[in-house]
């Protein structure tokens, strides 16, 4: 497992120990080093997002063909790829990325919870216990303060995605009470794992939340703006039609 990982998380530990040279605290690199991390993999939640805003909008049609073919599942199926042929939809766009993500957060998680497995440069084998605002050791758990941070900070982050991916459909409404369930679960996990974790790794999840909120925000404006457009698309279309006849 440190084998797969390692892979992802070698070189990330190469660009820690870049940006701490630059910086000369390992606080504020773990926070600029996030900063980063998340904005390369923004362009992934924005093709997410707008996969899933995409697919509420085509659910009354795809509830049509399902109606209508509910005995011919070949012919269904044939239906359903024009629709997405279409509208220029790929089904598989809103989980590509979460697979996408997934290596590089496992890789962070292994980096920042081990990181002399990573990094065997001597001067960040003392920049691991460097203090940082309240935190007297990095590389120890720090109690309550960042644990909490980053258990809200999970949860306002969490209840947003939950919001960003309601599409509607008959798979999101069944696995609503399990989601809503996690919504609480969840960080509360992260609050008690964190008081175990190194401070390193707490400071990162806590950041990354944090960024995390503003990205919903954004991506919840981006939302709105995709479905106006495509209300904007259907008036045209049903006065195309109109004029037709």
């Amino acid at each position: 497992m440190y084998t797969i990982l390692g892979v992802i998380a070698k070189p990330m530990g190469y660009l820690l120990d870049f940006l701490y040279n630059v910086v000369g605290n390992y606080g504020i690199t773990i926070i600029i080093f996030t900063v980063f991390v998340k904005l390369c993999i923004y362009p992934l939640y924005i093709k997410q997002t707008k996969s899933t805003a995409v697919m509420s909008e085509m659910q009354p049609k795809i509830r049509e063909i399902q109606n209508r073919y509910a005995n011919d599942q070949e012919m269904m199926n044939i239906k359903l790829q024009e629709l997405y042929k279409e509208e220029k939809f790929n089904p598989m766009g809103g989980c590509l990325p979460m697979l996408i993500q997934m290596p590089i957060i496992m890789g962070l998680f292994a980096l920042l919870r081990n990181p002399l497995r990573y990094i065997t440069k001597d001067d960040m084998i003392f920049a691991f216990h460097e203090p940082f605002l309240w935190i007297d050791d990095l590389s120890q758990p720090d109690p309550w303060v960042l644990p909490i941070i980053a258990g809200v900070a999970t949860f306002i982050a969490f209840t947003m995605n939950r919001a960003l991916q309601d599409s509607g459909t008959a798979a999101t409404q069944q696995s609503g009470a399990m989601m809503k369930m996690m919504q609480y679960i969840f960080p509360i996990m992260i609050l008690w794992m964190a008081k175990s974790f190194p401070s390193g790794l707490a400071l990162y999840w806590a950041v990354s939340q944090i960024i995390q909120i503003f990205f919903n925000i954004h991506m919840q404006t981006m939302r709105k703006k995709i479905k106006r457009e495509q209300e904007e698309k259907r008036i045209r279309e049903k006065i195309e039609k109109k004029n037709r006849r």
